[in-house]
């Protein structure tokens, strides 16, 4: 079934929902997820009042960890920052692409991997998550997304993110 938040998207924009409300849902210790554009503009989110939280999300309360309101606006803006940064840092190092970036902190982590044309997938996760297995599941999601996120897609997530406003 869908939910009325979804209807009027495409296929595409449907399958990018469902897939990253998988990833909050089966990954023990992520807290958000935000998929950023190049631009650094928020297309995807699992907070629960944007769209993709209402395209039926049913995680367990219990096992979710609250973040502070707007965290998926905040982690958007992270996520790009720190894409921003280690693109820089590469290209100074002839390092080529970054492919993942991982910050560790006393009270959680944040991931970003890219997923195609400057989009990234930001992760926010408590401290005592299995780190192998979150970088694992971002990249199962990255390979099923990247083919996907055309810039048509992501223009129209981006139009429905900013309806739900």
């Amino acid at each position: 079934m869908t939910a009325p938040s979804t209807y009027g998207l495409s296929t595409q924009a449907r399958n990018l929902q469902w897939l990253l409300t998988d990833l909050v849902e089966e990954v023990p210790g992520i807290v958000s997820v935000a998929v950023v554009s190049s631009d650094g503009l928020l297309l995807l989110s699992s907070e629960p009042d944007t769209q993709a939280a209402a395209a039926g999300s049913a995680a367990d309360p219990a096992r979710r960890v609250a973040g502070p309101r707007g965290a998926s606006a905040d982690l958007a803006t992270i996520v790009s920052g720190l894409g921003s940064l280690t693109t820089g840092a590469a290209e100074l190092m002839d390092g080529g692409a970054v492919k993942q970036t991982m910050v560790a902190m006393e009270h959680g982590s944040v991931f970003v991997m890219a997923i195609s044309d400057g989009s990234l997938l930001g992760v926010h996760a408590t401290p005592d998550c299995d780190m192998s297995v979150v970088a694992y599941h971002m990249a199962l999601f990255v390979g099923r997304a990247g083919h996907v996120l055309t810039p048509e897609v992501r223009s129209e997530l981006r139009q429905s993110l900013e309806s739900t406003k």
